[in-house]
């Protein structure tokens, strides 16, 4: 895991609207990430956030997939209606856990038939949730990799893969952890959508690692914004990312004041995304939570705006 840097070296607060350009930079992109809706409220927020988003033209959805596959129906049909109503690359996840090669396979040419050309492998995480220790399914992909190199031989899917600037938690050190990721794209990755995380300095480092590495995809920064503190830092403690202690110190004292939350989550995301545009950053991935205000507002920040 990377060392802490303490705050951006702008600080997290320190944003100057003047400092964000009245359009966005030519070639910037953006693409959000959805989850499958449970209830019928859900889906009205859902396609609520989706109606939002949809005029910052975004490059691509995408949609998640539960643990064990449980959402797998719910995460097609999302994913179809997406493409078919807003014209708008969708793409499925898609994991390696609780299912056979074939069944897998199976699923990959559903999407195929459907339309749907671009899938996020993901080795996924065990059935019962993150923190629980994984073991592959007997006939499954045993890993991402093998998940990639075995979408490749079905069609000639876009396939975006996951990095961990703070390495994945079931990885030995970071060493290894860019070898797995080198072995996704030599299986035929054609980009890297990371982990969230909260200092620009481990992204820029990850970045360069992979580089030297011999990883040569582009890798987009996933973007999180902290709206629920305490909810954000207890999945961060399962996957092990990095909660720097001025980022708890801005949502202290605010667990009843929704809307400070919201101001500060979207200045500080404001804020990170700018550094790494400074530094060359073309390509941003919003987790949205299925919530549209934060990533909006954030988008705006960046010049990325409805034409």
């Amino acid at each position: 895991m990377s060392p802490d840097t303490g705050p951006l070296s702008t600080g997290p607060l320190s944003t100057a609207t003047s400092e964000f350009p009245a359009r966005a930079p030519q070639g910037l992109k953006v693409s959000f990430e959805f989850s499958p809706p449970k209830t019928e409220a859900a889906e009205r927020v859902l396609w609520e956030t989706v109606t939002r988003l949809t005029p910052l033209q975004p490059t691509f959805f995408s949609v998640t997939y539960g643990a064990g596959g449980s959402t797998r129906q719910r995460t097609h049909e999302t994913v179809a209606r997406l493409k078919s109503e807003t014209g708008i690359d969708a793409a499925a996840h898609l994991t390696c856990v609780a299912a056979t090669q074939g069944e897998i396979d199976d699923v990959a040419r559903a999407y195929w038939d459907a339309g749907i050309r671009h899938i996020v492998a993901l080795r996924g995480d065990p059935p019962s949730g993150m923190g629980g220790k994984y073991s592959p399914h007997p006939g499954g992909y045993a890993n991402a990799a093998a998940l990639v190199a075995g979408l490749k031989k079905i069609g000639n899917f876009q396939i975006s893969i996951a990095g961990y600037p703070e390495k994945h938690p079931d990885s030995a050190d970071a060493k290894a952890d860019l070898e797995n990721l080198k072995r996704k794209v030599d299986a035929g990755a054609d980009r890297c959508i990371t982990q969230f995380f909260f200092e620009a300095d481990d992204f820029l480092r990850f970045r360069d690692h992979a580089a030297a590495a011999g990883v040569h995809v582009p890798i987009v920064p996933g973007i999180m914004p902290v709206s629920n503190f305490q909810g954000i830092a207890k999945i961060a403690a399962l996957c092990e990312s990095k909660v720097p202690a001025w980022l708890a110190e801005l949502f202290q004292g605010l667990d009843d004041d929704v809307e400070t939350r919201r101001m500060i989550a979207a200045t500080v995301a404001g804020d990170l995304c700018r550094r790494l545009r400074d530094e060359g950053v073309d390509q941003f991935h919003f987790y949205t939570l299925n919530r549209a205000d934060l990533t909006f507002a954030i988008c705006h920040l960046l010049g990325v705006r409805p034409k």
